[in-house]
């Protein structure tokens, strides 16, 4: 089956050498990647440029390819999207929520340099959402296995679970894996009904997401 793992943070340029972007290794998506490998599966590892994670390593059954923006990586799941019948999405890359509009200096005055001289002094960025990829895959991929995530770190474990279940509804996909301080312990992975099943490592949660893709 050809698969499509996405991981690592995507950035948005405040200038050409700042950025706005997230706190992630790419590490559970790259180990995701390769079990999913190792079972037989055909891959398209999407990873962001930024994942300090080393791994997967592209192979006959890997193909690795580096994205920037929460744009870039659209446009690559359009392209393999379509080219070929892609079973399963795992969307495990942490993307940027917000993009920058404008930069304006103190005196209101819109800066467009490729570096923002810093005697600039103060700056005003005003952000505008960035691009919610999620909402885009069951229209770009209508009868493949969509699995989310969700990083949740304030509130209570309902709450989190609330904000898992809205994400399988709103974005319609089938599968959401929460984690995070307010989700508690290990990873849960939620299905839109009433059970949760939760796993205690990456690695176990790789191997129970590839089980479930054999189901």
């Amino acid at each position: 089956m050809k698969v499509i793992v996405t991981c690592g943070p995507s950035f948005e340029p405040i200038d050409e050498v700042r950025r706005l972007t997230n706190f992630s290794t790419g590490e559970l998506g790259a180990l995701l990647a390769e079990q999913l490998a190792a079972a037989g599966h055909e891959v398209f590892c999407f990873k962001g440029s930024g994942a300090t994670h080393a791994g997967p390593t592209s192979g006959p059954r890997c193909q690795v390819r580096r994205f920037d923006t929460n744009d870039d990586l659209l446009a690559l799941l359009r392209e393999v999207g379509g080219a070929h019948e892609v079973g399963a999405v795992f969307h495990a890359a942490a993307l940027c929520d917000f993009r920058v509009a404008t930069v304006r200096d103190a005196a209101g005055d819109a800066c467009s340099s490729a570096k923002i001289a810093s005697r600039a002094g103060a700056l005003t960025l005003h952000l505008e959402p960035a691009t919610k990829v999620i909402h885009e895959l069951r229209p770009l991929f209508p009868r493949s296995l969509l699995v989310g995530w969700k990083y949740e770190l304030a509130g209570t474990r309902e709450e989190a679970l609330a904000k898992a279940h809205r994400q399988l509804s709103e974005a319609q996909t089938d599968l959401c894996v929460l984690n995070g301080r307010a989700a508690g312990e290990g990873f849960s992975i939620c299905d839109g009904r009433s059970e949760v099943s939760q796993w205690p490592t990456k690695a176990a949660l790789c191997a129970e997401l590839v089980q479930r893709l054999a189901r």
